[in-house]
């Protein structure tokens, strides 16, 4: 039966609608997710906690959101993205309250389990966006809902001010109004189509089993870098700003969104480069210049003495904060693309089940980003350097990078002919 051009405009105008409610949900999410990255700060102070406790806090909510992204992806299939999301967002508000009422380091780890559910939305908002969209645009429209990320941003504009103005416990309590004002608005302006609903056979078992593709595994692979990467670091800056230069927090959080701001906000062009170059380009390329502007973060602040005709000579090497704020951009830019390409794979190979895959893939990255965070405090207990936190980042990307040239890039055999091809005549 064909579709009228009525049904088809209406078609359209919920599509953007559902777009533009799930990415604001998002953002907010997001938001939340990342509080613990500003409010850590004073915490950290006032309960005397050392680097790799810092780092334990700030990821304790990063964990939940990724645990759940698994089962709320293959919730969103078989039920639908608007319920789904509804629920998960009701269900963090009164964690979000309870949070500025903790006075203990465990009260904080508990709630910050319950807040992190915040961070499962991901994996809820992909399919259900894309399949609001026919698969020439899926790329673009998951890029604009990915920028919602830039919730790490908002984050970083809006928590130093009320933290400075009344104190880190007014963080969540207004927090916890924005994410419940967000539900209001995206129950009333999102839609449901039962089409996109995975068939009842399916079931839950038979959707785990994409587990065992190594081709979902190279995937996550990806995703922990250019998704548990700017998340950990997401988390990390602004302290890292404040220690490593002596800024003011409203100051070193200004500066920390400007990785954060373009690594959400710029996902929607990533996506917009997968459709039109495709996944694999976008990521070949990212995955390099993650490696350069990593190389370069990762050299520690040096001095070194040399010994001339003219006596000793002492230089020093190491980045300023404006060179270390402008690879951080380039950093966070690149990062926005790898993180819409990946996700342009899995529209591409996994139609049938985007929710699952992204529940998967996006599993590793959260992962990513709660282990990292903790990673880089036992590094800088262990070493004092503050930048053995881009060292760990920078072995991570070469993994990436490797596995990406033997299983896409590398087509031909060492020796012999290609797999599939005649050898040549004499």
């Amino acid at each position: 039966m064909a579709t009228t051009p009525v049904a088809s405009d209406a078609r359209r105008r919920q599509a953007v609608s559902v777009l533009i409610v799930s990415t604001l949900a998002f953002t907010v999410c997001f938001m939340v997710w990342m509080m613990f990255g500003v409010i850590g700060i004073p915490l950290k102070k006032t309960l005397n906690l050392n680097a790799t406790e810092f780092g334990l806090l700030t990821a304790t909510p990063v964990l939940t959101g990724s645990l759940v992204r698994v089962p709320l992806g293959i919730w969103t299939d078989r039920y639908g993205g608007r319920i789904v999301m509804a629920i998960l967002m009701a269900a963090t508000v009164p964690a979000i309250w309870l949070m500025s009422y903790a006075t203990q380091f465990w009260h904080f780890i508990v709630i910050g389990l319950f807040v992190g559910l915040a961070g499962g939305s991901f994996s809820v908002g992909t399919p259900y966006v894309a399949r609001w969209f026919p698969k020439e645009r899926q790329g673009f429209a998951m890029g604009v809902y990915g920028a919602g990320n830039s919730g790490a941003a908002v984050n970083k504009f809006v928590a130093p001010a009320l933290v400075v103005a009344f104190g880190w416990t007014m963080v969540p309590q207004v927090y916890a109004a924005v994410m419940l004002g967000t539900l209001i608005l995206f129950w009333i302006f999102s839609y449901h189509d039962p089409a996109h609903l995975v068939p009842s056979n399916v079931r839950f078992v038979d959707q785990l089993k994409a587990l065992k593709d190594p081709t979902v595994l190279k995937y996550c692979q990806y995703y922990s870098i250019v998704f548990g990467g700017y998340v950990a670091l997401s988390l990390w800056m602004v302290q890292y700003y404040v220690g490593e230069y002596g800024l003011d927090i409203r100051i070193a959080a200004l500066l920390a969104a400007c990785f954060s701001l373009p690594g959400g906000v710029l996902r929607a062009i990533g996506g917009w480069l997968s459709d039109k170059y495709g996944a694999h380009a976008v990521t070949w390329w990212v995955m390099w210049v993650s490696w350069i502007c990593l190389f370069l973060l990762s050299y520690p602040q040096t001095d070194f003495t040399i010994l001339t005709l003219e006596g000793p000579k002492t230089f020093h090497i190491g980045l300023n904060v404006y060179a270390f704020t402008v690879l951080m951009f380039v950093l966070g830019i690149a990062w926005a693309f790898g993180k819409a390409s990946v996700f342009k794979y899995i529209a591409d190979d996994y139609p049938k089940n985007i929710g699952t895959i992204s529940g998967i893939v996006g599993l590793a990255g959260g992962l990513g980003g709660f282990i990292l965070p903790i990673m880089f405090g036992a590094l800088l207990d262990i070493t004092g350097i503050r930048s053995s936190a881009f060292m760990l980042l920078y072995g991570v990307v070469w993994v990436s990078l490797i596995w990406m040239y033997f299983t896409e890039v590398r087509r031909t055999r060492v020796m012999g002919p290609e797999v599939g091809t005649a050898p040549p005549r004499a």
